[in-house]
């Protein structure tokens, strides 16, 4: 079996790169997609394509816009969109990913700190797993991919 995932949220640790370094030794068939995790990148788009702004809530606004293009069709590609909250930053586009995904009927992996239980509850209830580590995310994406 063969799957294409997303993953969503947090770019300051390098969870993307123990996923994709799990599915790689596991020898799993999945493609992996996410969104630009250089941060100047991802937050200057908007200005560096279209011109800057005096305000920063324009420039943030071209920014979200452009980034929300691939996030919506990386998201719409995927069979499993597996979301990554932090514990130091609030990634509210981390919420809005999955949120969605589930509208879209993709199945949505949410990964996080104990201690982000109770903020973290609505979007914990709707995911088909809730895991704390990458290891376990490639253990469940192992598991579904046996034949």
């Amino acid at each position: 079996m063969s799957y294409t995932i997303y993953l969503s949220g947090e770019i300051h640790s390098d969870w993307r790169e123990q996923i994709k370094q799990g599915i790689e030794e596991k020898g799993l068939n999945i493609d992996v997609l996410g969104p630009i995790t250089d941060h100047d990148s991802s937050d200057n788009v908007g200005a560096e394509i279209l011109g800057s702004e005096e305000s920063d809530f324009w420039k943030d606004h071209k920014a979200a816009k452009i980034n929300a293009l691939r996030t919506q069709s990386y998201i719409s590609r995927a069979d499993i969109v597996v979301v990554r909250f932090g514990d130091k930053y609030r990634q509210w586009n981390a919420a809005f990913d999955a949120g969605t995904a589930y509208g879209l009927g993709i199945p949505v992996i949410v990964m996080h700190a104990p201690e982000l239980t109770h903020p973290l509850k609505e979007v914990d209830a709707a995911a088909l797993a809730v895991t704390e580590t990458p290891q376990q995310v490639v253990e469940i994406l192992a598991y579904i991919s046996q034949d």
